[in-house]
C-alpha cells in the first residue's frame, strides 16, 4: 500500500499557492543511508522497514515542492518504537528529523503529515498529505 496519498491535484496546489518557480533547481534525492549511531534510515519514499529490539532508527523526510515541512512525526505503539532524542540532529530548510529505538518484537507504524505552503492571507488548498512506514521489530 502506497504511504502517501494526495488528496487534491498537484497542478492546482501548485498554482494556488504560487509555489510553482521556473528554472529552480531540482531537490536533492533523499538518503536512506544511516546517520552516526543509527542501524537504520528511512525517508518519506519508505513504506516498510525492519529492525531488532535495540536497534536505532532515524527517519528523514525532506518536503516536496508547494508542501510545508512534514510534522507530527510518531509511532502508533511506543511499547515497540518509542521517540527518542537525536542529539546530533541539525536539519536543514525543508527537512524533518525524527529517531526512534526498537523496544520490543512488535509493529508499529511511523506516521507524519505535511499541508500546503500557502503565504500568509491567501487562499490555500484543503489538503494534506499522510505518510505510514509500517515497522517490523523483530527479537535481537
Amino acid at each position: 500500500m502506497r504511504a502517501v496519498f494526495i488528496v487534491a491535484v498537484a497542478a492546482l496546489a501548485l498554482s494556488a499557492c504560487g509555489a510553482a518557480s521556473i528554472g529552480a533547481a531540482p531537490p536533492p534525492s533523499p538518503s536512506t543511508v544511516p546517520g552516526l549511531g543509527f542501524d537504520l534510515a528511512v525517508s518519506e519514499k519508505s513504506t516498510t522497514a525492519t529492525m531488532k529490539v535495540g536497534q536505532k532508527l532515524e527517519v528523514v523526510l525532506h518536503a516536496k515542492q508547494g508542501m510545508a515541512t512534514w510534522s507530527g512525526v510518531r509511532s502508533s505503539r511506543v511499547s515497540v518504537l518509542a521517540p527518542i532524542v537525536n542529539p546530533a540532529a541539525t536539519a536543514a530548510r525543508g527537512i524533518t528529523l525524527a529517531a526512534f529505538q526498537a523496544l520490543s518484537p512488535g509493529e508499529a507504524q511511523i506516521t507524519a503529515t505535511a499541508g500546503a505552503d500557502c503565504s500568509p492571507g491567501q487562499a490555500c488548498p484543503m489538503y494534506m498529505m499522510l505518510l505510514k512506514i509500517d515497522v517490523t521489530v523483530v527479537a535481537a
